[in-house]
């Protein structure tokens, strides 16, 4: 061998890293010269040093990296902790380059010809106790979490006896259980003891699954069952409503509404039906109570409406009514609401004028099929059907209404209508006239208390959601908010609002929760009001005033021009809001992508939470995928505590100015072109479109570190959190299937129950938990075929066994596993 000629390991490894270091230095040089950390800048010299060091052969490379090493260990420490994952992407990579050094082919490559092997022993020794220190630290930081809260949920506060529930307690009436939203069931058969002995009772497929002709990417099966006397009824992403046996799983009959039209939509989902057991008894006319009694036969039904074999379904016809007493509703994505009988699934034909179903295209602005629809189950009061709907976000200022209506639940006739554009006019609106185009709208769940006689109505944004120069006075009033309305004429009650001047998205996601508390010996009937931005806001649901604090605290400043930031936000005595994001909170695979992301929350604006959207390009933290969204939270009545599921991921914001009403923006060339659906975030009529997404590495992986989601209780009574948990791991979210519980985010919702249990399914990982609602712990879990993206419910079969219900069809913008999976579980059945 030429004695001049470097032996080859220590050359490649030499180039290797030369460029590292090159990266490093010039990616360091540039984050030091935008204020951040100057650790990468020393970082890319040290390799470039140790790249030298190795093209010349020396044995100084391997005492020079271990110094570097041990630099890199001490920094990660000071800025993580001992916090796994934060440390691993410190550490990952120089480790896994200090034990390439140490590799026999380089070490002992790094010798002059006929030189000693002991010459490299020492620096050998010296960069091996590095590597085991940094392993060392990183086995001590596994259990690591910096956000973990470890305490007790308090007990029970209440017997269960005194809590009001017109629901049977095997039963499931609402997508909440009940009018109130709690999603809690008193049954409590499943303990902490015997939940670990769940086991799968039966699996129901339902043949509907995302990848049919013109699905827009964000098909979902979302769908939380009923349980009505021995029967489930389901609603599918494609719309089709089916029943089922609940102790069995076996299919009773099914009905297709049949989706009329070509239809471009932002979603395709059902998030559950609606009952009612039927009108007052007074309102029923003698002779129709006494024939849907009586009947036994007769006309088939829709053509729609078919068993499980395919056959139609016979029922009665009734000359001047239908057979209908009891009755489940069904939003439809073509903007109708079908009423069907739970007995077999006809269409009620009374109500509609004949005809079982209702336009809710009527008096509509800006009709386009698929940009207006009711995603989400409609409420149902004892004389009313009250129905509001999602209309599409961010594609043009010309844009449905956003408007809530009231129908008489027996004919479908209008009631009353409280449109936020035109709040104080509620009366039926006549032929001929048009509701707000654009307003406020309300595409989430509502709530009831007919004792009070308010429905209670989370709302939206007016598009475009990330620029707000032209909003009206009641667009500003309105806009996420949570409102009252008078049941009987729509009018507003009370008003809270959770964002200011909303440029965020931060639309109010999830249906309120509605609990009796017990404050300083006093009971006070509260509204739980999980939001987008972390915050859990506890009112009092007679007035809206705050029941724990809420204070205003000072926000960002400084919005585009034409536009303005409010001044303060409104900040909550229970709040999951995460703190600020700062450069050591940058995460990557790597410690380059890591530093292009710090780089990159240098390059953009970010102040805290509310940075307004801006032309540079703004960080949004929490995005808008938000903290909570619609599967909301779980609320023990008993115990007065919440258990909740927050998830932190940051997104990104640029505003892009637009110059005409035609060209396409942020939407690829090919898309649809103006008047075509739907060209998201363009914002045509608006002088911004938006390009928005997650705040991501150049790898593709989330800037923000991990955990990203999370389980926690908090005391309602005093806004104090119990515990936190981070929730969930990688397994089906990296290319190996890595079983770490790194706390990955999810979206559906939690559920509890009388036993001291909750359970969730929502984790990107296709799991089902359950979880002791006293720790905290995750005491039994089993694996789904799809994502769980939606909210479990619980209920007891007729074999007495308590059951839990999850669904598992996954959700188009998440990517999680599409399917179209029912599961039942129960503990096994006594001998």
């Amino acid at each position: 061998m030429n004695p001049r000629t470097p032996p080859r390991a220590p050359a490649i490894t030499g180039i290797v890293f030369l460029l590292i270091g090159l990266v490093l230095a010039g990616g360091g040089a540039w984050l030091a010269g935008l204020g951040g950390s100057w650790f990468y800048l020393l970082a890319g010299v040290g390799f470039l040093v140790v790249a030298a060091l190795l093209w010349m052969r020396r044995g100084a490379a391997l005492s020079v990296y271990a110094l570097l090493l041990l630099a890199t260990l001490a920094w990660g420490l000071w800025e993580a902790g001992l916090d796994w994952w934060p440390l691993a992407t410190r550490l990952g990579m120089p480790f896994v380059l200090g034990i390439w050094l140490l590799l026999p082919w380089v070490r002992r490559a790094l010798l002059p010809t006929g030189a000693a092997v002991s010459r490299t022993r020492g620096p050998g020794i010296a960069l091996a106790a590095m590597l085991a220190l940094v392993l060392v630290a990183s086995i001590g930081s596994w259990t690591g979490d910096r956000h973990r809260i470890q305490g007790e949920a308090p007990g029970a506060r209440t017997d269960p006896a005194m809590l009001e529930d017109d629901v049977p307690p095997g039963e499931w009436h609402a997508y909440g259980r009940t009018p109130y939203g709690q999603r809690y069931s008193p049954l409590g058969q499943i303990t902490p003891d015997n939940l670990g002995q769940l086991d799968v009772a039966w699996t129901f497929r339902t043949g509907d699954v995302r990848g049919q002709p013109g699905d827009p990417v964000e098909t979902t099966f979302e769908v939380t069952p009923l349980k009505i006397g021995d029967r489930l009824f389901l609603c599918t992403p494609h719309q089709q409503v089916i029943a089922l046996d609940a102790t069995s799983g076996e299919e009773l009959w099914r009905v297709d509404p049949e989706i009329q039209g070509d239809l471009a939509l932002q979603h395709l989902t059902c998030r559950g039906l609606s009952y009612s057991p039927g009108p007052a008894a007074a309102d029923i006319p003698e002779e129709a109570a006494t024939a849907a009694m009586a009947a036994t036969g007769g006309a088939a039904p829709s053509p729609a409406a078919r068993t499980s074999s395919g056959a139609p379904i016979a029922t009665a016809e009734l000359p001047s009514t239908d057979s209908c007493g009891a009755r489940l509703f069904m939003p439809t994505a073509d903007g109708r609401l079908i009423a069907l009988s739970p007995e077999d699934g006809h269409v009620c034909e009374r109500f509609g004028n004949g005809t079982g179903q209702i336009d809710l295209w009527q008096n509509m602005p800006n009709v386009q099929p698929g940009s207006y629809y009711s995603t989400s189950p409609v409420v149902v009061t004892r004389s009313l059907v009250i129905v509001g709907g999602t209309v599409l976000d961010n594609v043009s200022t010309e844009e449905a209404s956003g408007v809530i209506r009231a129908f008489d639940l027996d004919t479908g006739e209008l009631v009353w209508n409280w449109d936020s554009g035109n709040p104080e006019d509620t009366a039926p609106l006549g032929p001929g006239r048009t509701y707000t185009p654009n307003s406020p709208n309300s595409w989430s769940i509502s709530s009831l208390d007919e004792d009070l006689g308010l429905v209670y109505v989370p709302m939206g944004n007016q598009p475009p959601d990330q620029w707000g120069g032209e909003r009206t006075a009641e667009v500003e009033r309105y806009s996420s908010s949570v409102v009252a309305l008078d049941i009987a004429t729509g009018q507003v009650r009370w008003v809270f609002q959770t964002v200011h001047h909303d440029l965020w998205d931060y639309d109010v996601p999830a249906q309120p929760s509605l609990v009796d508390l017990t404050i300083d010996g006093r009971r006070v009937p509260a509204l739980v009001q999980p939001t987008k931005q972390g915050e859990l806001f506890v009112l009092d649901r007679r007035t809206g005033e705050p029941v724990l604090p809420v204070t205003e605290t000072p926000a960002p400043q400084g919005a585009v021009k034409g536009d303005h930031t409010a001044p303060s936000q409104p900040l909550s005595a229970l709040s999951f809001n995460p703190p600020r994001l700062t450069g050591a909170d940058m995460w990557g695979a790597t410690l380059i992508d890591q530093m292009a992301c710090r780089i990159a929350l240098r390059r953009m604006r970010y102040e805290g939470r509310f940075t307004p959207p801006s032309l540079q390009g703004s960080v949004i933290y929490p995005g808008n995928f938000g903290v909570f969204n619609w599967g909301g939270v779980a609320v023990d009545p008993v115990r007065q505590v919440v258990f909740a599921t927050p998830t932190y991921l940051a997104f990104t914001s640029r505003l892009i100015p637009r110059e005409d009403e035609t060209t396409l923006y942020v939407q690829p060339e090919d898309a649809p072109q103006h008047g075509a659906l739907p060209n998201l975030n363009e914002n045509f009529g608006a002088p911004f479109a938006a390009e928005m997404g997650p705040f991501l590495s150049p790898l593709g992986i989330p800037c923000h570190q991990p955990p990203w989601g999370y389980v926690a209780a908090a005391d309602l009574t005093t806004g104090e959190v119990s515990w936190q948990h981070r929730n969930g791991t990688v397994r089906d979210l990296s290319p190996l299937p890595l079983p770490f519980r790194m706390g990955v985010p999810g979206i559906g919702g939690p559920m509890m129950t009388g036993g001291g249990v909750a359970f969730y399914s929502g984790s990107m990982d296709y799991y089902i938990r359950g979880y002791d609602v006293t720790t905290g712990e995750e005491l039994w879990r089993d694996r789904l075929p799809a994502g769980g993206q939606a909210t479990p419910m619980t209920y007891l079969g007729t074999d007495g066994r308590q059951y839990l219900l999850v669904i598992a069809g996954g959700h188009g913008s998440t990517g999680t596993k599409t399917g179209d999976y029912v599961i039942a579980y129960a503990l096994p059945e006594a001998r």
